[in-house]
């Protein structure tokens, strides 16, 4: 009698989806999500002069009896990409660095089937982030979302343009935050995630259920080239904020609050200082030798190269909370972020 109920309550009670993330409704689906989001994102193809060596005209015996005028021949290369609609009204593009890296044309391609020459605003290699203008009519853009609010488990859709065939959506789980040390990019703060990430998805959307933008997919982990199931995408905040100096600049300023730091003794996550800098934005605010820093702006940090990833891409200037332990006692205190270095964009357009 006992399982006869209790298959009955099966039958009649829906069951609860996996973490409640998944729309209700007659069959588990996400189209919505993937109507709203995708004429957002772009496709970008781009064309390389390439030079490349000859090895006979290397040898300068057969160089001299074949008159071999040059040593070098140029080539023309085409690669595909993806990119993701920030500002619709603007027409700015935010894409991966190393997808336009060396091109002398790059053409965006929305989804409605419209082309158009692009301009590069500016790159940034050390975040693998770089921006784009079109002038075109009715886009849409992605909207942002609040990347604090991402954790583990959460469904995450990959929209871009993987191996050139197109528009493309898988779907997964975002499976780390805060993965960083990969020797990938000069500044790693990435959202690991199992959605499907292939060459060609580079620069393209890392969204959530609710069609807001939380990444920029830009690497894989993978012997073959192919989607394992580890994928990584620059948080939005991080992106948002190089773009932000690019078009404004063309060029980011670095800002460091005068510290040197390490990963706590103990193995607890967080930052911990070993040195403050004398008259430095740390020192002023009061942070000791000691001190765990374990948030910066609300972000938590997982340690040293994610923080180190944060204050690399916030203006100099800027203001920021901290947020740290001091012999287990949490504190909090407000400075301003000075600059560490320039690094010079190849900016193309104000």
């Amino acid at each position: 009698m006992i399982r006869l109920l209790v298959l009955l309550c099966l039958l009649a009670c829906p069951t609860p989806l996996l973490g409640g993330a998944l729309p209700p409704g007659p069959k588990a689906s996400v189209a919505s999500v993937v109507r709203a989001v995708t004429p957002g994102v772009v496709n970008i193809a781009t064309k390389r002069v390439e030079s490349i060596e000859v090895p006979a005209a290397v040898d300068p015996v057969l160089q001299e009896f074949f008159e071999i005028p040059n040593q070098r021949l140029k080539r023309e290369t085409t690669s595909a990409g993806s990119g993701v609609i920030i500002d619709a009204e603007g027409g700015l593009v935010l894409t991966n660095e190393h997808v336009v890296r060396g091109a002398s044309l790059i053409e965006v391609t929305t989804k409605d089937g419209r082309r158009f020459r692009a301009q590069l605003v500016g790159r940034d290699k050390a975040t693998d982030v770089a921006v784009l203008r079109i002038k075109a009519d009715n886009l849409t853009a992605v909207p942002l979302g609040d990347i604090r609010t991402l954790e583990v488990g959460d469904f995450v859709l990959a929209v871009g343009n993987p191996f050139g065939l197109g528009q493309t959506v898988t779907s997964g789980i975002v499976s780390a935050t805060g993965r960083a040390g990969l020797g990938i990019e000069g500044y790693e703060d990435f959202i690991q995630t199992d959605a499907s990430i292939n060459p060609g998805n580079s620069g393209g959307a890392l969204v959530t259920l609710d069609g807001r933008l939380v990444g920029l997919n830009t690497a894989i982990l993978s012997k073959s080239g192919a989607s394992h199931g580890i994928g990584f995408a620059i948080p939005i905040d991080m992106a948002h904020r190089v773009m932000a100096q690019l078009v404004v600049s063309g060029e980011v300023h670095r800002g460091q609050i005068g510290v040197s730091i390490r990963s706590p003794t103990r193995g607890a996550a967080g930052a911990e200082i070993v040195s403050v800098e004398t008259a430095s934005p740390a020192a002023l605010a009061g942070l000791r030798k000691g001190d765990v820093i374990v948030a910066i702006d609300g972000r938590d940090i997982s340690g040293p190269a994610q923080l180190r990833a944060l204050l690399g891409v916030i203006p100099a200037g800027s203001e920021v909370d901290i947020r740290y332990h001091r012999g287990g006692a949490p504190m909090q205190a407000r400075l301003r972020v000075q600059i560490a270095r320039m690094i010079p964009s190849e900016r193309k357009v104000r």
